[in-house]
């Protein structure tokens, strides 16, 4: 906690780190699993399966393994929804967070992953 007690503070400077750390592995070429997109309830679980075996700091691997891009993502031309992280149901506006169990990641809006939701 912070020296006037504000540990809100704290954890967004925290997160922000680690979200520059993050955005840096993405951006410097780290390979992740866009494709297949998880669609299918037997595609989330596989996915999430993996991401339970990982450490809750291997941050590198749940990038990987979820998918992250730093673009939204388009399943195609004809469709008009972006896949971004500001409009997934796990996404926390107000610390650019993303809040799936097994993610528990500090992320940028424009992100995206195959775990993505409405």
């Amino acid at each position: 906690m912070s020296k006037n007690g504000d540990a809100s503070i704290e954890q967004g400077a925290t997160d922000d780190v680690l979200r520059e750390v993050l955005e840096g592995h993405l951006n410097n070429g780290l390979k992740t699993e866009i494709e297949p997109r998880a669609y299918s309830h037997e595609e989330i679980i596989e996915i999430v399966a993996r991401l339970q075996t990982l450490a809750q700091s291997d941050n590198t691997n749940k990038l990987v393994v979820a998918g992250f891009t730093t673009t939204p993502y388009n399943p195609g031309e004809d469709v008009d929804d972006d896949q971004a992280c500001e409009t997934c149901m796990y996404y926390l506006v107000h610390r650019r967070f993303c809040e799936l169990p097994e993610l528990m990641l500090p992320v940028s809006e424009s992100w995206s992953c195959r775990l993505w939701r409405i």
